[in-house]
Order: C-alpha cells, then structure tokens, then sequence
C-alpha cells in the first residue's frame, strides 16, 4: 500500500496524506479524519527508507550506555525514552561493556547517519574526539561528563555528593572509614574518591591510602574488595561504597565474615537504586535524579536536532543523602 493508494481511497493528493502524517494541524479536522480512517483501515506504514531520503531525518535516537545489566541505567533511560517518544522519536540502545572501541563503534552509527542524534551515557574516548563528533553531530553527555567539556552535559556534583557521604560516616563517629572505588581509568571514580578525601582531610582525619580499594562497579568486587578490608589487622569500622551495587557485596562479605550489621560495620552507597531499599540491612546512600537527568538529556538533544542554539552547556542537578538502616553512630557499635 502506497501513500498514492491511500490518496485515491481518501480522495485527496498525496501532499495532503503526507501533510496529515508529518504536520497534521496544516490540515481541517474534517480531511485528517478522513485520511486517518483510510490510514486505519488499510494498515497504512508509512515507508521509512523513501522518508529519509526526502527529509534527511531517521527519526530515531542512539543512546550508549556503558553496561546494560546496570539497575542504575534503567530509570535514565526512561526519561530518555518518555521524551523522545512524544517527539516522535524512537530510541535504539548501545551497549559498550565498558569497552572503548565498543564505544567508537556505536559512535559510528551517527557518522553514519543512521540516527539522527545520540545521549552517552558514557565517556571513555578522549576530549578531543568527542568535541570534534559534537561540531558535526548533535550529541548530549548525560551521568558522565569530562573537565572544560564543549558538548551539553548533564549529571550531579559528584565531588560533594562523595563527601556527604563521608561527612555522614564522620557524623556518626566513624574514623576509620574505607572508600571502594570503581575503576580509576573513569571519572566518576576520580570525583567520588576525590569527595570521601575532602571529608576526611576537612575533619583532621588522615587519608590511608590501604583503605582505598579499587572495584569494578560489580558487587562481586564489592565483596572482593570487603572481605581483603576486613582482613587488615585493623579493619574500617565503615565503608563508603562508589555505587549501590559494591555497597551489597561489601554487606554480603561483612555478613559471610560474621559481622552483625550495622553494629559491627556501617555501610553507605550511591546511586538510590530499587534494590538499596529492599536488603537488610536498607542501604544509606545518594540518590541521583536518575529519570530526570535522562529526561533533561533529551530535551537538550531535541534542542541540537532542531538546530537551537543552547546557552547553558553544563546542567548540574540535585542529589540527596538518603538516610536508611545500614549506617550507625560508633557508640553503638561492638
């Protein structure tokens, strides 16, 4: 079934079913409803390939993630999608695996105009590459972000959420405080671990550097990374996860090790995912406005689409300290 098929059954030219699909308002109600019946009736699909040809749009959005099995993820792309789909706009899904190369070639997609636009939600190429795609391409950075980056980036401060964290920790009388890092070749990592070091040097407390342990974003290295801390002759008496995940391993170890927690070893996160309020003990911890940061990251995107100039390139938003169960005052512990 052709647009000219669907023309002759409604009796009209091919330029008003045309004008009815792309911009209805262009049309009386009484033709678009006309149109519209014959569209129904037949099954009519509009074909997809002879529209890019005409418009140059694909009508369709890449986002890149850096791991798809990640709950973080899911309420971001959610905002992502909710957007992008009362525009008109469908949303394909990029998994890099945390793989750079993975990463470039997702990108290609856009250099080859597959897409018409594309949020990352990771940013593992370098600075240059990225604003050099950005001149060329419409693309938002959203979760990740890069120093003096020239592309529209969304995401928190994680320097201070980091450092609420801690300062909570310190708050409740806790000094030997130990920090699980997620890969320091990313830099979120940098910033979070950056953060818990500004709380324990601002409260006179000395940064031991044995307390540092690199994870990978997993809770299997969460677990790892716990049960090597509380083998130290003098183990924390608290731990500041880099994100939710890693905290739930660092309570699996503490509790496989016959820790009582929170009396033995209190226990924050970050990140506010669904599961943090489900394990026992309820996990403190940071929540990002996931769904809102997605939400955001598209607007911007259809802002680049439509070829309007954004002013304001950087968009930091709100966090905020969770207080649950798995984190308690010194005093109290045993």
């Amino acid at each position: 079934m052709k647009m000219s098929d669907v023309a002759k059954l409604a009796n009209v030219s091919p330029a008003t079913v045309s004008r009815v699909l792309s911009n209805p308002d262009l049309v009386s109600k009484e033709t678009r409803e006309k149109v519209m019946k014959v569209i129904n009736e037949v099954n009519y699909k509009p074909h997809i390939v002879a529209r890019q040809f005409r418009t140059k749009e694909t009508k369709i959005i890449l986002v890149v993630v850096p791991d798809i099995t990640s709950a973080f993820f899911s309420k971001v792309l959610r905002g992502i999608e909710h957007v992008a789909i009362n525009h008109g706009y469908q949303v394909i899904l990029g998994d890099t695996e945390n793989d750079v190369e993975r990463e470039k070639e997702y990108i290609n997609l856009l250099l080859q105009k597959q897409a018409d636009g594309m949020v990352l939600l990771t940013a593992r190429l370098n600075k240059a590459n990225l604003e050099e795609i950005a001149d060329h391409f419409p693309m938002v950075l959203a979760c990740e972000y890069m120093d003096d980056l020239n592309v529209p980036t969304v995401s928190i401060d994680n320097i201070s959420s980091a450092r609420k964290a801690t300062e909570h920790l310190i708050k409740l009388g806790h000094t030997k405080i130990a920090h699980i890092t997620g890969p320091i070749n990313v830099i979120l990592s940098r910033d979070r671990m950056r953060g818990y070091q500004q709380a324990l040097l601002s409260h006179d407390i000395e940064v031991d550097q044995a307390y540092i342990q690199e994870g990978d974003f997993t809770y299997e290295s969460g677990y790892h990374q716990t049960m090597k801390l509380l083998a130290f002759e003098t183990p924390p008496t608290a731990i500041f996860a880099f994100n939710d995940e890693m905290a739930m391993g660092a309570i699996k170890a503490a509790k496989d090790s016959g820790l009582k927690l929170p009396e033995d070893l209190s226990i924050v996160g970050f990140d506010n995912i669904k599961m943090s309020s489900v394990i026992e003990p309820n996990l403190t911890t940071i929540d990002q406005p996931k769904y809102e940061i997605g939400k955001k990251a598209m607007e911007l995107l259809l802002h680049l689409i439509n070829g309007e100039a954004i002013k304001q390139k950087k968009f930091v938003m709100k966090d905020e300290l969770i207080v649950r169960d798995s984190a308690t005052p010194l005093k109290e512990q045993t």
